[in-house]
């Protein structure tokens, strides 16, 4: 998966900013079709893992993604590129990123994409667990209650006892260094730009993955290997773009729960490549996971729009 999408990859724009941005509308279809890049990236790199190592999946998809992001993103059209205020906190969050990846695609070699995508959507449960001591916002009962129905929504998709594979534990790491990589996200956002962030994860996550790719190579022998190398880092890359510009147009409280759509993407790709038909408890668990999650969005946006209201009225 995303990974499926990237948490705070801009910072919420103003109001100015997305009525210069266009239609509301306009930024719901790019996250549609950010989502959807999401799935089939998911879809590619488990079609991959039959035909060569996860170690040069993973390297494919930063390797490429960094190349075709350097068209947008460089030094030379963007000055200052380079320049972090939080280089450590950079270093982090993208080694989370690098973490998170790596986890999901080893994971994705023995499990369903339906499967993957619902353990990772438990991201933000974590995130909320993790808000408290990093960034001072602390969980109250309603949103322990949401917490808990969807941890209980994993288990029906993990099925612990009941023969699901236990690379299930992967896709859950994988989901906890998502949630802390969205946060370290949130943290960077005042100190440095989004075109300096996006820049650090892509070449941080290529060096690491290059760095063991003397004692892991594999020569590919099919052309479609090759193709579809290409295929998972442009689309990848090509998501999180669209996810940038999704952003320039609506508000992140508008197009978040749009990110839920990737498990019908992922469902129907499992059985169109894959021949893997969700069962039913996969689909009842995914179903808790998706509600918890978007009322945990309700009752962040509620929050945000009063903490808005007391602070125009203390003014």
């Amino acid at each position: 998966m995303p990974p499926p999408a990237e948490p705070g990859a801009a910072p919420p724009p103003t109001s100015a900013s997305v009525r210069a941005g266009g239609s509301t509308f306009v930024g719901i279809g790019l996250m549609c079709l950010a989502v959807a890049s999401f799935a089939v990236t998911d879809a590619t790199a488990k079609w991959l893992s039959g035909h060569t190592s996860v170690f040069m999946i993973v390297w494919a998809r930063y390797v490429v993604h960094f190349a075709f992001s350097l068209i947008v993103f460089n030094p030379w059209t963007v000055p200052g590129l380079l320049r972090t205020r939080r280089p450590v906190l950079q270093l982090v969050r993208s080694a989370l990123l690098f973490a998170t990846t790596a986890l999901n695609f080893f994971a994705l070699q023995f499990l369903q994409l339906d499967q993957t995508v619902s353990i990772m959507f438990s991201t933000p449960f974590f995130v909320a667990l993790f808000a408290g001591p990093m960034l001072g916002e602390w969980v109250g009962p309603r949103r322990w209650a949401a917490i808990l129905v969807g941890f209980a929504g994993i288990l029906l998709v993990a099925q612990p006892g009941e023969g699901i594979h236990p690379a299930a534990l992967l896709s859950l790491a994988a989901a906890i260094t998502y949630s802390l990589y969205g946060i370290t996200t949130r943290m960077l956002a005042p100190y440095d730009p989004t075109p300096t962030t996006l820049f650090y994860s892509a070449l941080v996550g290529s060096i690491v993955a290059t760095l063991p790719l003397p004692f892991v190579w594999e020569t590919p022998h099919e052309p479609m290997v090759y193709a579809a190398m290409l295929e998972l880092g442009a689309v990848a890359g090509t998501g999180h773009f669209m996810l940038i510009l999704a952003h320039a147009r609506a508000p992140a409280a508008t197009l978040a729960p749009f990110i839920y759509l990737q498990i019908l993407g992922m469902v129907a790709l499992g059985w169109l490549l894959f021949n893997d038909v969700p069962s039913l408890w996969t689909l009842a668990g995914a179903a808790i996971v998706v509600a918890s999650g978007v009322y945990l969005l309700l009752q962040e946006r509620r929050q945000r729009a009063q903490s808005v209201v007391e602070s125009t009225f203390s003014e």
